[in-house]
């Protein structure tokens, strides 16, 4: 591929807090954009990559928020027309929904996503029919109009793709667990790895990791393996969608595998009571509502709202409702142990 010389515009706009939504210059070729979903700060980012091999981001976000996407990547000081690489982790509205609507405006841009995803970005009737189910009304409020990619713009990626953005070098590591569809990317002369939500949700300065565990993919021995393989790389840090980077790897996903556990437990617990979904979801609300209030220096309200958007209480409880009907359906006839 030619290389496009990109110039950057003047930013005045250096010292930036991740409070005020404004991108933040995380390394010399690096910024974490704040998507502000739903006008809380803190809660998607999108990760722009800067140098020679053209503009990239690594997931972009639903189209609800592609505005404020565009703006900070102008406010960082670049111009979104440069952007080349759109490189989705998997393709849930939250990290995927503005792809086509950015293939559209962004004459340059190729969207990269696994093969398994790729059909559902060519047309999204079936993702939308699935998110519409669940969403309901509050589809277009959530994640604004979603648009096919235009087939001669999406690259498809495979384990161990190579990716040349920017100054970097991504390799694909196929994660699922998560999802079925699900990437990370790893950057080897960094040793770091974009993790979509194969590493969980983790925001602001607390230490609390939850697992998004939406259906209908969850599988709790992929993801565990997934984990195990991150582990094993020893990496130095982790790129988060929800929400920034962090360097305690070792404990961070050490923590994410402890809580996909416990919420099996708890999740199974409710199951084997006849428990609605609804119910489920209060118990996975009420564990959350415990870590909120052991936290300092925080405002308890907007974290409550922050994580909720993050990692939905309701889909996170159906998610694990399918995962054991359709894997394990003889857990659900085990004694109850008590698990809260």
């Amino acid at each position: 591929m030619c290389e496009r010389q990109v110039s950057r515009r003047p930013n005045t706009l250096m010292n930036t807090n991740a409070r005020d939504g404004m991108p933040i210059q995380i390394e010399d070729d690096l910024w974490l954009l704040d998507t502000l979903h739903q006008g809380e700060p803190g809660v998607i980012a999108s990760y722009l990559i800067t140098g020679k091999a053209g503009l990239g981001l690594v997931d972009v976000g639903p189209t609800a928020t592609m505005s404020q996407l565009l703006t900070s990547i102008k406010v960082a000081g670049y111009d979104p027309l440069d952007i080349e690489h759109l490189v989705l982790t998997h393709i849930h509205l939250d990290h995927a929904g503005a792809a086509g609507a950015l293939a559209n405006v962004l004459p340059h841009a190729r969207v990269y996503v696994h093969r398994i995803g790729a059909p559902h970005l060519l047309d999204p009737a079936k993702l939308l029919a699935s998110a519409k189910r669940i969403y309901g009304a509050d589809m277009q409020m959530l994640w604004g109009t979603i648009e096919p990619v235009p087939e001669e713009r999406l690259v498809v990626v495979e384990e161990g793709s190579e990716l040349r953005v920017g100054e970097r070098t991504l390799r694909a590591l196929y994660t699922p667990g998560h999802a079925v569809h699900h990437v990370a990317y790893f950057d080897p002369e960094r040793n770091t790895v974009f993790a979509g939500d194969v590493a969980g949700v983790r925001l602001d300065k607390g230490n609390t990791v939850r697992p998004p565990t939406p259906p209908p993919d969850l599988s709790l021995e992929d993801w565990s393996a997934s984990i195990d393989r991150l582990l094993d790389m020893d990496l130095v840090a982790l790129y988060l969608a929800h929400f920034g980077k962090f360097a305690d790897v070792a404990e961070h996903l050490s923590l994410l595998r402890e809580r996909l556990d416990v919420w099996g437990q708890v999740m199974l617990a409710g199951m084997r009571k006849g428990e609605s979904t609804e119910q489920l979801a209060g118990r996975l609300a009420a564990g959350m509502q415990r870590e909120v209030d052991e936290m300092a220096d925080v405002n308890r309200t907007q974290m409550l709202r922050q994580y909720e958007l993050a990692s939905n209480n309701m889909m996170s409880a159906l998610g694990y409702v399918r995962y054991f009907t359709k894997y394990h359906p003889e857990l659900l006839a085990i004694e109850d142990n008590g698990a809260e």
